[in-house]
């Protein structure tokens, strides 16, 4: 078993299910929290997090397999996908591929699921098809602003981490998002982000 991620919330490892390459997801112990309440919170989240990726899957978003859920040890063994995250494909890949990760943003959002953490980490390119990874933030919610939160998170991350690609990258993302949520609510989304936008901006004026 190999340690590929140590996250604030859970630790990733690397590992084999029934001779399969395969992830298993840890959610820590919060030692500042009441015992029996955090593990009330980490079962809670460990059968959300399962019960949502396979709610998403059944939409027609790829995403891992779930192989097993220790409640006990609040951990996931699922599905290893083998491929590349977005994050780390060559500018003009990003590009390109920004458009199919709008589509599946807008599906999870037309089935009314919040992912909760939309970075370029949590899409992976593997046998060309962008599967999306890590519900552990994601929440059932038909909020328009809710979404919003989602779409303001990418473009942030677009904006950050792939600050030369930013413009056509959010230009390609949006066009796919709008071809499957439809005109009426992609402008009530993107008018959200604006405003989500210049309340941050008000306030560090502030």
């Amino acid at each position: 078993m190999k340690l590929l991620k140590k996250g604030a919330e859970a630790d990733i490892y690397q590992t084999k299910w029934q001779n399969s390459k395969a992830i298993l997801k840890i959610r820590k112990i919060k030692r500042y929290r009441n015992f029996s309440l955090d593990s009330k919170i980490r079962k809670q989240r460990t059968i959300k997090e399962s019960q949502m990726l396979s709610l998403v899957k059944s939409y027609g978003i790829p995403t891992p397999l779930v192989y097993f859920v220790n409640l006990d040890k609040t951990s996931i063994i699922m599905q290893e996908i083998s491929g590349k995250p977005i994050h780390d494909l060559p500018e003009r890949k990003i590009i390109e591929l920004s458009k199919e990760i709008g589509k599946l943003v807008g599906k999870l959002h037309k089935n009314g699921i919040m992912h909760g953490d939309l970075t370029t980490s949590n899409f992976i390119l593997f046998q060309n098809k962008v599967y999306v990874i890590d519900f552990g933030l994601s929440q059932i919610s038909i909020k328009p602003e809710d979404h919003a939160v989602d779409l303001r998170l990418i473009k942030e991350i677009l904006n950050s981490a792939h600050a030369k690609i930013m413009i056509p990258s959010w230009k390609n993302f949006l066009y796919g998002y709008k071809s499957i949520v439809g005109d009426a609510y992609y402008r009530k989304i993107t008018k959200l982000v604006s405003d989500i936008e210049s309340r941050g901006r008000y306030a560090q004026v502030v």
